[in-house]
């Protein structure tokens, strides 16, 4: 009785917390907040819209963007319950991992079990496989219960300026 309860909390927890909010949580907190404000400034983005032709023209075969409850959106799925991510470049691949990492705990919580996650980098014709562990799941946990109140602040967190701010797309916004 008490697991079902606390699951339910957890359902609640992270109903609106999607991927790319996990993502941004890795990358910077003011993009976070900023990207919960709808301020979304990636459509101009070179970056991000050369990140949109790799996706557009790999993996043809496969069905793309699978759109869970509207919140989480996979890559592909393909056999042995492995979820794949499509990333440009290793950059920020921490916090792709932890999308990935939280994509699977989403839907362990929604009954799916033994799932695995995997990220394909097609230009550097790498991937890297990911689990999710037990110490995982404590920290998206956290996370997800982290989140909302970054997001439902005044002002956005001040994050130190790092080397990936210069291609962020709210480099602008942020140091001007």
């Amino acid at each position: 009785m008490r697991f079902t309860f606390q699951r339910e909390v957890l359902l609640k927890l992270n109903r609106h917390i999607t991927g790319t909010m996990v993502e941004y949580y890795f990358i910077c907190k003011r993009k976070l907040y900023y990207f919960t404000k709808d301020l979304t400034m990636e459509h101009e983005n070179e970056s991000v819209l050369l990140g949109k032709l790799l996706d557009e023209n790999t993996y043809g075969r496969d069905e793309k963007h699978i759109t869970i409850d509207g919140v989480i959106a996979i890559d592909f799925i393909r056999e042995h319950r492995i979820l794949h991510e499509v990333k440009k470049s290793r950059s920020i691949e921490e916090a792709s991992i932890w999308q990935l990492k939280y994509y699977i705990w989403y839907l362990e919580q929604r009954g799916v079990s033994d799932l695995h996650g995997q990220i394909d980098y097609p230009l550097l014709r790498q991937t890297v496989e990911v689990e999710l562990s037990e110490n995982d799941r404590e920290r998206l946990r956290d996370i997800t219960a982290e989140i909302p109140v970054i997001c439902d602040g005044k002002i956005p967190a001040r994050d130190p300026l790092i080397s990936i701010c210069r291609k962020c797309s709210y480099h602008d916004l942020c140091f001007i």
